[in-house]
């Protein structure tokens, strides 16, 4: 409760700075009007939905919504408050002058007119951005292509080519016809491979149903295959019974088996041709940072030779710093998602490439290396919590298996 408490009042505080900015630049009061039942409406949704809903901690499309909204108009009201604070203390201080050295009355100047209009012209940047992520972004799905060289790739998997998708997140997903099309995009690649790395829901292997047939149409002629995220386990859901819980997690590894995935479970596959092969490694989830530990690197490779060519697929990416890059194994691809690029930052290829995820991981999106072995970390399929996605688009990951050096 005292949590609650506290958010409104510092929504009321933000809430008003924005208000003044808004009665400054115009006297039209039904505007006024409008942007205080905006705020009203806005925050009353966040409430209703998240203290009054009956779905408990499960994160529906509703909720997200609900979250969105609030976070784009706090996102208006977080700009204007530094820039209208900093004039009022001017102000005040004008006023003290006035009143201490000129011994006249304390006179307070009124609010500059051009000062809310930056403050609201620079508050419309992340607002504006925020709302065309939620309508357009979380659906702007992009193929990201990559060729990466080996020197021990086996001769008949040169041109070999991965795809990889992470985090759907299917009960997040409010539009069929935008999850068909992305589909149809990742079965334009024609890769040998199919590989999901984890997180297929956000709670409850239910949010899958609806999607099951959509999904089934993903194919690759070397099949498909799949690893668990923390999602998947069904730990942020308050569950009647520990029953249940193990029930949802066992109703999830069927449809995965509906879907066509193959599932590994800290096990591996052979993918073979022409006589050759390589390590298909695939662990459950391991992360850091209070995330489950179930991912057992050593019993997944316990059946492999040392030797082989591995591609390991580990849905959290602070696993390959942790136990992956500096183990006696050489894992030469490590495939990762779950960081989902914080759904937010700024990428222009070959010019910058950001997002405040970075203080939390160091692998978060794209290609690292280090001592000759590589991560691919995903940006993700779906979204979680904030329903968009800004400047973060919703990734398809392509990776051609080249023989020799880059530079051959």
């Amino acid at each position: 409760m005292a949590r609650w408490v506290i958010f409104i009042i510092i929504y009321l505080l933000l809430s008003v700075y924005g208000f003044q900015a808004i009665k400054t630049i115009t006297k039209q009061s039904w505007i006024h009007y409008v942007f205080i039942a905006i705020a009203i409406l806005i925050v009353g949704n966040f409430i209703f939905q998240f203290a009054a809903s009956s779905e408990g901690r499960v994160l529906t499309p509703a909720k997200s919504y609900a979250f969105g909204f609030l976070l784009a108009f706090m996102s208006l009201t977080l700009v204007l408050v530094p820039i209208l604070l900093g004039e009022d203390i001017i102000r005040g201080a004008l006023g003290l002058y006035d009143k201490l050295v000129t011994k006249e009355t304390f006179y307070l100047p009124s609010r500059r007119r051009f000062v809310s209009q930056i403050a609201l012209g620079l508050a419309a940047i992340p607002f504006a951005s925020l709302l065309y992520g939620m309508y357009r972004g979380k659906y702007q799905f992009r193929v990201l292509d990559y060729t990466l060289h080996f020197d021990d790739l086996p001769d008949a998997f040169d041109g070999y080519r991965i795809t990889q998708i992470s985090d759907i997140h299917s009960g997040s997903f409010d539009n069929k016809e935008k999850i068909e099309y992305a589909i149809d995009l990742i079965n334009e690649q024609q890769s040998d491979v199919l590989l999901f790395t984890g997180d297929m829901v956000n709670n409850k292997a239910s949010e899958m149903l609806p999607w099951k047939e959509t999904f089934s149409k993903l194919n690759a002629k070397d099949g498909k295959f799949s690893v668990l995220g923390n999602h998947d386990y069904g730990d942020y859901v308050d569950w009647s019974s520990k029953e249940e819980k193990a029930q949802n997690l066992e109703d999830l590894k069927a449809i995965q088996k509906e879907i066509g995935f193959d599932l590994l479970l800290n096990e591996h596959r052979y993918l073979k041709k022409n006589g050759q092969q390589l390590a298909l490694v695939g662990v459950e989830n391991w992360g850091k940072g209070g995330f489950k530990k179930a991912g057992d690197l050593k019993k997944a490779s316990s059946l492999i030779d040392k030797d082989d060519f591995k591609i390991l697929m580990s849905h959290d990416p602070s696993h390959w710093d942790a136990e992956v890059v500096n183990d006696d194994y050489h894992y030469h691809l490590t495939l990762s998602g779950h960081t989902h690029g914080m759904q937010f930052g700024i990428e222009i290829p070959g010019w910058i490439k950001w997002s405040p995820v970075k203080w939390r991981y160091k692998q978060w999106a794209g290609i690292y290396e280090a001592v000759g072995q590589y991560i691919n970390v995903n940006r993700g399929f779906g979204y979680l919590g904030y329903p968009g996605r800004v400047g973060i688009w919703p990734e398809i990951t392509v990776i051609e298996l080249k023989k020799g050096t880059k530079d051959a």
